[in-house]
């Protein structure tokens, strides 16, 4: 007998077809743990990956300790700790003041800046794509949009850093990647197109940001409303951890791409301060 394609008897993932989504409307349907999204489908590919038993022994099941735990999970602050020590820089005292990616990149230089950019994406993609399927619900899709959500809070908000963290750019994208790639690409060619032509990574990732919840709903319509929803919030809270940005590139001192890295000594952080990105 020839296997199903669109079903997968084993493993602990459950994902709902997209085509059956379709059909019920958006309507919550029966949860069956054999099914997950057919072959094809913007996440099959990414289903034959474990849940990591570990750490559900250590939280335990349910939609409470999935949101838990993308929030701790998200609060992570790598960039601010590889900074800390393997350059012995405070990130929150040097450039921007922030302790995402790209402030991590212009302190510490490209390799590790690159790392830590992956380890804030990974946070967003094992919130949505693990944490969420703790939750125990019929509504998968909804449960991954809170636990990704939850992740870009914890970075943006981290409690180990008296709630002073990132912008969540990074963490949102491996959030989105997690629920459908597409859209994750279709932002990624967005921010290529835009640093390419303005060299403003600030820019770029706004105009990112407002490409994922056009492109959610262009793709998945009124069945995905709640993705479409979580793009959108999470778009509005890009804009809004770059309005700082926004007031530098008002006045001309926004830093562009390529423009060297940061000296600790000489381009120390000065809140309030518009001179450098």
């Amino acid at each position: 007998m020839e296997r199903d394609s669109t079903k997968r008897p084993d493993g602990p993932f459950f994902r709902v077809p997209w085509t059956a989504l379709q059909e019920s409307g958006g309507r919550t349907l029966p949860v069956d743990r054999d099914f997950h999204y057919p072959a094809g489908s913007p996440t099959a590919i990414m289903d034959t990956v474990p849940m990591p038993i570990s750490l559900t022994l250590i939280l335990g099941p349910g939609l409470a300790g999935a949101l838990v735990a993308s929030y701790l999970l998200g609060a992570i602050p790598f960039g601010f700790l590889m900074a800390k020590t393997i350059k012995g820089i405070d990130l929150r005292e040097v450039g921007s003041g922030n302790i995402g990616a790209t402030n991590a990149m212009r302190a510490m230089g490209r390799p590790l800046g690159l790392t830590a950019f992956l380890l804030d994406w990974g946070k967003g993609f094992v919130a949505a794509f693990w944490f969420a399927d703790w939750g125990g619900t019929e509504d998968l899709l909804s449960v991954q949009v809170l636990c990704g959500a939850l992740a870009v809070i914890g970075h943006c908000f981290p409690v180990y850093l008296r709630f002073k963290g990132g912008k969540g750019v990074a963490t949102a994208s491996g959030a989105i990647i997690a629920m459908d790639p597409v859209v994750f690409l279709v932002g990624g060619l967005v921010w290529l197109v835009t640093l390419f032509i303005s060299r403003y990574v600030s820019i770029a990732s706004i105009l990112m940001g407002i490409a994922f919840p056009i492109t959610a709903y262009l793709r998945w319509g009124q069945p995905g409303w709640s993705f479409v929803l979580g793009c959108a919030a999470l778009a509005t809270l890009i804009l809004v951890r770059h309005r700082e940005n926004i007031s530098r590139l008002a006045v001309g001192t926004e830093t562009k791409i390529g423009q060297g890295k940061l000296d600790p000594e000489k381009d120390k952080y000065v809140p309030g301060d518009n001179k450098r990105g």
